[in-house]
């Protein structure tokens, strides 16, 4: 059978369009992988997202991305992590300029894992594509991102602290506020009358700004906190080994407990957190 000249003008283009309409596809495909999770994958993408405080599409999908392809446990995890990096005062940049955003972290924390395999990346953070499927060409005048750099510590002596101290002395401030926040999971804990007290040590230094002294590490903190929040934490810490007690307080140094006191004015875990965050974003 033979086409004349006007039904084949009128084929062309709606076969046109359904080639343009597959590229387009396809493009779109390579541009945004859209993870398939299933209903609990999907719940702890929210979960997670929520607490990060992202609601953009982008990041979202990024989250289930690594929810997808960690599990929700692991991705949990990396949320703990984060969370207690941003209780303890946050994460710079390598250039020192600002805090990362809590969801800066958490992607950062998913990347420094060596164990990921090079397809577990590229999964979860696929290379932006432009037309056609071609990578996008930095712009020349785009500034260059720095090179992420390594924690660089300033080597005090004594005489340095010596001579600090001493200048310091002269003219001394005033605190109208002191707070300090323990992570961990403690060790014993012995009850006297209403209050419970138990010991943490201090192994692990976060990343500091450039140029701050070394802290010194082995610092104990021995925790004074009222019986009846305690005994929630204690449920809670025996019921997931995974989990960490969470107590703010008033810090004062005090011989008598060979390092720092704290006086807790609060104490939770991380997944008690967690799970009243969840409740509080699920509240209209």
């Amino acid at each position: 059978m033979t086409l004349d000249i006007t039904e084949r003008a009128r084929a062309a283009p709606a076969d046109h369009r359904r080639r343009r309409v597959g590229r387009r596809s396809a493009r779109s495909a390579v541009r945004h992988p859209r993870p398939r999770l299933g209903p609990e994958e999907w719940r702890a993408t929210q979960e997670i997202a929520a607490q990060l405080g992202e609601t953009e599409r982008s990041p979202l999908g990024q989250v289930g991305r690594v929810v997808g392809r960690l599990g929700t446990d692991r991705a949990r995890a990396v949320l703990a992590g984060t969370q207690e990096i941003e209780v303890t005062g946050g994460l710079m940049l390598p250039d020192g300029s600002r805090r990362r955003t809590p969801g800066g972290t958490f992607f950062h924390l998913v990347r420094a894992d060596d164990t990921l395999s090079r397809e577990d990346r590229v999964y979860m953070f696929p290379p932006q594509f432009g037309r056609f499927g071609r990578k996008k060409a930095a712009s020349s005048t785009a500034p260059a991102t720095p090179a992420p750099t390594a924690m660089q510590t300033t080597a005090w002596t004594d005489d340095d602290y010596r001579r600090a101290m001493a200048a310091l002395q002269q003219e001394l401030g005033r605190t109208t506020t002191v707070k300090i926040t323990v992570i961990g999971r403690p060790g014993a804990a012995i009850e006297q009358g209403q209050t419970v007290a138990l010991v943490l040590v201090s192994e692990k230094v976060p990343d500091l700004p450039n140029g701050l002294p070394e802290p010194p590490t082995g610092t104990r903190y021995t925790v004074f906190v009222a019986r009846k929040p305690w005994m929630k934490v204690a449920e809670a810490l025996a019921a997931d080994p995974e989990d960490a007690a969470i107590i703010e307080g008033y810090a004062a140094l005090d011989p008598r407990v060979e390092g720092i006191a704290v006086y807790a004015t609060s104490a939770t875990t991380k997944r008690l957190q967690a799970a009243k965050r969840v409740t509080t974003a699920a509240t209209p």
